[in-house]
């Protein structure tokens, strides 16, 4: 059974975030609130943790995940920005978007769109997200929480914990956060192109 959090969306608790972390830390896969719903989340180099997430949401190998940085720094460092795309996501984020972007040599092949060499990348201005990844070194592998065959992601945690504590290591409980999804923008050239419209308005 997993471990279930109710977190303070606004204040989150240290004492409680630092659960969360050591479960984070030993490999787990937790779900945890964002902008745009709750999402899926274990660390960089958790295989078996990727491997989940595509499982819960029966998705393909082939299928991008995305990695949740804790600010513009972080991105640098998984990605390729130049000057265009980080004055575009400086006064984009943190913020209601998923940016595609080339792929760094420090993102696993595994977590690439096999044919582009790309990774998606966003930066939650959830406060909870934001303390569980200001512990951390590295990102943490994304994917928003929505079930095969449903058209909206999951935003109640009781739920979750009724229909996925079987297959989570812990829940992390922070209200409601919101249902709509994030805007996706392909940034891999200069001009950035929408694939997504959701949450963030898009100007190009």
């Amino acid at each position: 059974m997993s471990l279930f959090l109710s977190i303070h969306p606004e204040n989150p608790q240290s004492r409680l975030i630092d659960q969360v972390v050591q479960v984070i830390e030993k490999g787990g896969l937790i779900a945890y609130p964002t902008e745009s719903g709750y999402a899926l989340g274990c660390l960089l180099d958790n295989k078996a943790g990727a491997d989940r997430i595509r499982a819960i949401r029966q998705l393909p190998e082939s299928h991008q995940l995305t990695l949740m940085c804790k600010d513009l720094s972080n991105i640098s460092e998984y990605a390729k920005v130049g000057n265009v795309q980080f004055r575009y996501l400086k006064s984009h984020l943190p913020g209601p978007y998923t940016f595609i972007l080339p792929a760094s040599r420090e993102v696993p092949r595994r977590l690439q769109n096999p044919k582009k060499k790309t990774i998606g990348i966003r930066v939650s201005p959830n406060k909870i997200a934001n303390e569980l990844l200001s512990r951390f070194d590295q990102p943490l592998i994304s994917s928003t929480l929505l079930l095969s065959g449903e058209e909206m992601p999951m935003t109640d945690a009781w739920e979750i914990k009724e229909t996925l504590g079987h297959a989570l290591d812990a829940i992390v409980d922070g209200g409601f956060c919101g249902y709509e999804p994030t805007t996706v923008i392909d940034f891999t050239e200069e001009v950035p192109v929408l694939v997504r419209q959701g949450q963030g308005a898009f100007n190009e």
